[in-house]
């Protein structure tokens, strides 16, 4: 099954199951924003386990297939999850406590 399969498939079972966005973005979601959704998640997960985030980010990024980690910087969108996992990490550290 090549690629365009794959996407047409997607896109009648998005079509199918109603699945849209209505919120007047250009696009609706596509197979491709899976590819950023599982890496926000696996953050967000790295989060709550209490990960090596350096570590997970460079696992992230071959996972991802990235030379760098500067392209799994655009796959992960700063949700408010991650937002609130990363400044209560980033405060414990600024109060003298570990990163970690």
């Amino acid at each position: 099954m090549n690629c365009f399969t794959v996407q047409r498939v997607f896109q009648a079972l998005r079509l199918a199951a109603d699945v849209k966005r209505t919120d007047g973005a250009r696009y609706q979601p596509r197979l491709h924003d899976l590819r950023h959704t599982a890496a926000v998640h696996r953050l967000v997960a790295g989060y709550r386990d209490g990960a090596d985030l350096q570590m997970l980010l460079v696992q992230l990024s071959a996972y991802l297939g990235h030379v760098s980690l500067a392209g799994t910087q655009k796959y992960l969108t700063l949700t408010p999850e991650l937002r609130e996992h990363a400044s209560a990490r980033f405060a414990r550290y600024a109060l003298g406590g570990s990163h970690e």
